[in-house]
């Protein structure tokens, strides 16, 4: 405000307060220097009246408040891979202060980022990724342009990770590495049914390898199929329905064979070697082959397994566990049987001939009706 200044200090002080709306109670000339007496102003003199507070000079505070707020609240524009960005300072910096972009902006030049022609910022960065990130630093929500949740798209969900990272966005690396964890879908550990597997054994040529290791397949009824050749290596096949199927020269080395059926099957050339086979039904079986490839059941998990009137000429049992096993009536003549458990086992009306029972336990076994006689010296030699 201009005022003429005449009487005394009162009079100016109270022509200062009707004209500027406050309660003057002091007067400072443009140096901050207190007036106490009229007498001391002269013409064009620039006065500051307050009520009471200590003096501030504007100029001074004015740069001082710059220099606290202003730098963080300037408009900025950033060109991010040919798009452009408009946001503050204060976006870039405030919510994550040890992030790249918070450095890059915090104070002006410190980093001497290039301009474009436009004066905007440039950065070479994917736009599409750089949006919601900007977004998140304004109002701490992952939310696209449309108002889709970003966790409904993987691919974007995924390339905003990323970009997180290379910015340093530490809160939002935490959000997004959750939420993508919990948004896994659950591992799929249900059986393969009949059905899948048909259509997966018509879709596979003849002479190509079928690897079924480490499948799961329990319960599933794949009775009477042609499963030849088939690694079911590791497989769970426990509980399956295979009775009449034809797994000549299948691997079901360490496969899960638990109270499966594989009723009058064909196993020959079988490879089963520590499988687990407890409790399983293999009447009538056939591991006899007659081109001599013997099946090879050595160290596998046996007991009380049914397995009566197998065909199993040759077959190798070394260190099997056939405790309580139903043997009865089977052919194992030339059969590997060397440090088999054959405690209670029922052997009786087996062709034992030629067999090699040395270190094997057959307590309690029953030999019963044997075909051919035992001689001692099958199970010591």
């Amino acid at each position: 405000q201009v005022v003429a200044v005449y009487g005394t200090l009162s009079d100016l002080l109270s022509v200062a307060s009707n004209k500027l709306g406050i309660k003057a109670t002091s007067v400072y000339n443009g140096k901050g220097g207190l007036i106490d007496d009229i007498a001391l102003i002269r013409d064009d003199d620039v006065l500051f009246v307050c009520e009471g507070e200590p003096f501030i000079d504007p100029q001074t505070d004015g740069r001082a408040q710059e220099e606290l707020t202003g730098s963080h609240t300037d408009w900025l524009t950033l060109n991010v891979g040919g798009r452009y960005f408009t946001t503050t300072r204060s976006t870039l910096v405030n919510k994550e202060p040890d992030s790249m972009l918070a450095h890059m902006f915090k104070d002006k030049d410190a980093w001497g980022n290039k301009q474009d022609p436009r004066g905007a910022f440039l950065i070479d960065r994917s736009p599409e990724y750089f949006e919601p990130i900007l977004n998140y630093l304004r109002h701490g929500q992952l939310i696209v342009n449309d108002g889709i949740n970003l966790l409904g798209s993987t691919a974007l969900f995924l390339g905003v990770l990323e970009e997180a990272r290379f910015f340093g966005i530490d809160s939002l690396i935490e959000h997004l590495e959750v939420a993508i964890k919990n948004s896994q879908p659950a591992e799929d550990h249900s059986p393969i049914s009949r059905k899948e597997f048909v259509r997966f054994l018509l879709a596979t040529p003849t002479k190509s390898e079928l690897r079924c290791q480490g499948l799961n397949f329990s319960g599933a009824d794949l009775s009477r199929l042609d499963l030849r050749y088939i690694n079911f290596k590791m497989a769970n096949l426990s509980r399956c329905n295979l009775a009449h199927a034809n797994l000549c020269c299948a691997n079901l080395e360490r496969a899960d064979l638990s109270g499966s059926v594989l009723d009058c099957a064909n196993l020959q050339g079988v490879k089963m070697l520590c499988s687990n086979a407890e409790g399983a039904s293999l009447k009538g079986c056939n591991f006899e082959d007659p081109s001599g490839l013997k099946a090879n059941l050595e160290g596998k998990f046996l007991p009380g397994v049914d397995m009566e009137g197998s065909q199993m000429t040759g077959i190798n049992l070394r260190v099997a566990t056939l405790k309580n096993a139903k043997l009865k009536n089977c052919n194992l003549r030339g059969a590997t049987l060397a440090g088999t458990d054959l405690e209670n086992c029922d052997l009786s009306g087996c062709d034992l001939q030629e067999a090699n029972l040395r270190g094997s336990n057959v307590k309690g076994a029953i030999f019963e009706e044997m075909l051919t006689p035992l001689h001692m010296s099958q199970s010591v030699r």
